[in-house]
């Protein structure tokens, strides 16, 4: 297994002779995506004081490399983060500590259909990101009435999720709406991070859609907001 870079801006000082202190929980985040999700999270760690994040909490990105790199399948990557909290490359305190484990769900949508074994197996010891289909979909929320003016007009074709466009132009539904709205190719353009700018919008946004990943399938949906307004609200009190 290759090892596994964490990004976090926990505790930075001034001076490496000053006291080091542990946070009392820690959240991590890791993906089935790559470089989308690493550039939007990371900038959300970036701001995390912006954002009134509880200075005992550390937020962290985990990112999977070499052989680890394409990790995707949901199954996979649960077992992958269940892995990571047990190997000693991470801190991880079962008792405080949380991994949460993103993942788009319109592979169930086309071509599985063991969801609920997978939701099974990863709520055991994560907390678990899904969009209904894709990552792009929670991207698109951080535009203020994306919902009412974009998203559930097209929401059939959104959670269709076809194919469009011919040959080096092709990309999925959902990843051209976006960039037709954003300007941004999402997969390549690290200006994405930017966006975590706007998580609150986001999270305004994601209230008027599906928030239930249970029942998700046939309908758009995103909990990822949901999970980050869970760690701003976190006091640290348990």
């Amino acid at each position: 297994m290759a090892p596994i870079k964490t990004y976090s801006n926990w505790n930075k000082r001034s001076s490496n002779v000053e006291q080091q202190i542990d946070p009392y929980r820690r959240y991590y985040f890791i993906c089935e995506g790559r470089n989308t999700e690493r550039w939007y999270f990371e900038k959300l760690i970036d701001i995390r004081k912006t954002l009134s994040i509880h200075s005992n909490i550390e937020v962290a990105y985990l990112e999977k490399t070499g052989e680890d790199e394409n990790i995707s399948n949901p199954k996979s990557l649960i077992e992958f983060a269940d892995a990571q909290k047990k190997n000693g490359k991470i801190k991880f305190d079962a008792k405080h500590d949380k991994m949460i484990v993103v993942f788009d769900a319109d592979i169930f949508e086309s071509q599985q259909n063991n969801y609920e074994e997978i939701l099974e197996l990863g709520r055991k010891h994560n907390i678990l990101g899904v969009t209904n289909p894709s990552f792009e979909l929670f991207l698109l929320l951080h535009y203020a009435n994306s919902v009412d003016e974009i998203i559930i007009p097209d929401s059939e074709n959104i959670v269709k999720n076809d194919w469009v466009g011919k040959n080096q132009n092709k990309r999925r539904y959902i990843e051209n709406v976006f960039r037709k709205k954003a300007k941004m190719r999402p997969k390549t353009n690290s200006a994405i991070g930017e966006l975590a700018s706007d998580v609150l919008v986001a999270i305004e946004q994601e209230a008027k859609i599906n928030n239930d990943i249970v029942n998700c399938k046939g309908v758009v949906t995103s909990n990822i907001g949901g999970i980050i307004q869970s760690i701003i609200d976190d006091q640290c009190n348990d």
